[in-house]
């Protein structure tokens, strides 16, 4: 049986050739659902899910509509406009980043800043779904008993009831749809830090996108109230004040919660981190915060 390595290599070998590029000396950067790879020649290819050929697209349109509104971002390849499809699953090629470290949350305060205050596309970007690919992760997530997998798929349904009835809150605009360091390039040499992986940029509540740093202080405790304080004082606006912050930390928890357990079902490494997830989001290992290990 092939792993992700080889799977994916095959996959980025064939994209490669129907675009007259060269994978020879290729490296693997990340493997995990969405797969990417460094091409000789500063060239970064990002491998994703099969059925997501029209979202690939869409990102690929959105980071060039951001770069050309003065946003920091990463940049789509010149001259291949538009993902290629091998093995059932999209590809997309990028300008790889000069070498960098992840952001602060001081970087990522300022961007989704820039980021909110844009005027809407002149195209499509799609309405903003937080629980994307979350029931899939739970059928995917083997490691759990059955038991588990219910109180989840429970848990999803009742948090979709709750988002459906949220309070008003800041106007909508363009939101990134996972905004956290991880997703922030700091550059070693200096300069602006850039906003990458757009896959879930669309149109929806800014709140979504303050509530990750907002849940690593209530949730796991890894950002200290100053730095909190720091990020607030940098966007212009405190989560936490908002009555409807319970219900996104609430999704957030779960998105992350199962990201784990589907990813044991490869890794079993993982799946003593994503039992003790699932065990705080049940009430069985006290109050928050918690103390969860990142997944790698």
């Amino acid at each position: 049986m092939t792993g992700p390595h080889d799977e994916t290599l095959a996959i980025l070998t064939t994209a490669c050739a129907a675009v007259g590029l060269d994978p020879s000396g290729a490296e693997p950067i990340r493997l995990a659902e969405n797969a990417v790879w460094r091409l000789p020649g500063g060239i970064v290819a990002r491998i994703t899910k099969a059925g997501q050929y029209q979202q690939t697209e869409r990102e690929l349109r959105l980071a060039r509509w951001l770069s050309s509104q003065g946003l920091p971002v990463v940049r789509p390849l010149p001259g291949i406009d538009t993902p290629v499809t091998a093995a059932g699953r999209p590809v997309s090629f990028w300008e790889e980043l000069p070498p960098h470290t992840n952001g602060t949350i001081l970087d990522l305060a300022i961007l989704i800043r820039q980021l909110h205050s844009l005027p809407l596309p002149d195209f499509p970007v799609g309405r903003l779904d937080p629980f994307v690919r979350i029931r899939d992760r739970i059928d995917a997530a083997v490691t759990l008993s059955d038991t588990d997998r219910d109180w989840l798929r429970n848990r999803l349904a009742e948090l979709h009831s709750a988002w459906s009835s949220l309070p008003d809150g800041l106007p909508d605009c363009l939101v990134h749809g996972d905004a956290w360091t991880g997703n922030v390039a700091r550059p070693l040499a200096g300069g602006p830090a850039r906003l990458m992986d757009l896959e879930r940029c669309s149109v929806g509540r800014p709140e979504w996108d303050l509530t990750s740093t907002a849940a690593k202080l209530t949730t796991t405790a890894v950002v200290s109230p100053q730095e909190y304080k720091e990020f607030c004082t940098l966007y212009g606006h405190d989560v936490l004040d908002w009555p409807g912050y319970d219900t996104m930390r609430a999704i957030r928890e779960l998105r992350i919660t199962t990201y784990a357990a589907q990813h044991a079902a490869t890794n079993p490494t993982w799946h003593p981190e994503a039992q003790h997830r699932l065990h705080c989001l049940q009430g069985r290992n006290g109050p928050r915060p918690w103390k969860w290990t990142g997944i790698t």
